[in-house]
């Protein structure tokens, strides 16, 4: 059997330390004493730390608990219904969810095809900036023979 402090004892059952020295008192408590510390026996007097009414209503309310068949009725037809519902939103969601992923698949495919747009444009813009540069490098070398002809047609 297990014993228990008067702390734990109270936080079980709820009562206060004067209730339980009351229950104590009458003898409706098992309790031993060890090391000058009280122990309790929660499974001894359980039935008295209980209130006679509190008992007595649930007597009471347990041989009243039938149910009536027009009850149980309605309780699965509200089952049934709350879960036909909780079917239709699932379906809801999950269409919203593919109708997100189509949107986002088309977005992707667009994003994809302007990114090989501008690789396009960007290998179009490199070739062109070569050519550029050859054509200045070409120029350059024309003014230079050009100029170093007439300083030589100058000097002559």
């Amino acid at each position: 059997m297990k014993w228990m402090s008067d702390e734990e004892y109270m936080e079980l059952t709820g009562l206060d330390i004067t209730a339980i020295e009351d229950l104590i008192e009458r003898g409706k408590l098992t309790i031993k004493v060890e090391d000058g510390i009280r122990y309790i026996d929660p499974s001894k007097g359980s039935a008295d730390v209980v209130p006679a009414k509190l008992r007595e209503l649930s007597a009471r309310n347990t041989s009243e608990m039938l149910v009536q068949p027009q009850f149980v009725e309605k309780t699965i037809g509200t089952i049934i219904n709350l879960h036909e519902k909780v079917l239709d939103a699932k379906d809801e969601t999950l269409e919203a969810v593919r109708a997100e992923n189509t949107f986002l698949r088309e977005a992707l495919a667009s994003l994809q095809e302007l990114y090989d747009e501008d690789r396009t444009t960007i290998h179009t813009l490199q070739e062109q900036l070569k050519l550029s540069q050859q054509e200045v490098e070409f120029m350059r070398r024309k003014y230079k023979l050009m100029w170093n002809k007439a300083i030589e047609e100058h000097t002559n």
